[in-house]
């Protein structure tokens, strides 16, 4: 291929004829991928569907265990730094550098948010035993909710696959807050890349990609807060 070909563009790889076909490339890529992580989920949707057929109960019991409004904010946060992504690559398909950068950072601290949340969440579900599998062992103020939210649902006793639901519940919410640092780790790769001016209005590749990733992330968590947090 000639050098003229690729012209001046220096993002262009060498094994793309345009710009237009390596973006093209791009967004297949990461829609086949998007497609794999649907898969992946979908299965953890599948085992949500089969225990919670099997244990009424406990699952209903579980979810007024959780804390709505804390799945409330965090769902509130994800939508909002679904937004700053969406003006994120706004700015970086109309040149704006700074914009870029504080919207990409928006959506960084909103990522931040989500996970501090989350941690005070874990952090009381440790604290009263509110454990998977074997490990379940509630205690104090744990038991109290328990019988509480048993009493709310019509529910005699404690379940006692209550250790079922939060098994699922951690796999769930960890393997997505696996993805919310994933996300932020790229959007700060994002960041640097375009503090050095690697991005304009004939290349924005990269932000637009890693836009499409982090708003899987918050579509999976609008499908786990409802699932878990409110439907009983």
């Amino acid at each position: 291929m000639s050098t003229e070909a690729h012209g001046d563009s220096h993002f262009l790889q060498h094994h793309y004829d345009t710009p237009a076909q390596q973006f093209n490339a791009a967004k297949l890529g990461m829609w086949l991928f998007l497609a794999q992580e649907l898969l992946f989920f979908g299965g953890l949707f599948v085992a949500y569907g089969v225990f919670r057929s099997w244990y009424p109960q406990a699952w209903v019991v579980g979810s007024h265990l959780l804390d709505y409004r804390m799945g409330a904010l965090n769902t509130a946060v994800l939508l909002l730094s679904s937004f700053t992504a969406v003006m994120a690559v706004r700015s970086a398909q109309t040149g704006n550098q700074k914009a870029t950068g504080n919207f990409l950072l928006a959506t960084i601290a909103l990522a931040g948010v989500f996970m501090v949340v989350k941690y005070f969440e874990y952090a009381h579900k440790f604290e009263v035993g509110f454990l998977p599998g074997s490990h379940f062992a509630p205690h104090g103020v744990g038991l109290a909710e328990i019988v509480e939210a048993a009493r709310e649902s019509g529910v005699n006793g404690v379940p006692y696959h209550l250790r079922t639901f939060f098994g699922l519940y951690f796999v769930m919410t960890g393997v997505h807050g696996l993805h919310v640092l994933i996300g932020m780790f790229v959007m700060g790769w994002m960041w640097n890349r375009n503090r050095k001016g690697e991005f304009s209005t004939r290349y924005s590749t990269p932000v637009e990609m890693t836009a499409l990733y982090w708003h899987l992330v918050d579509i999976i968590w609008i499908f786990l807060f409802p699932l878990l947090y409110l439907i009983d």
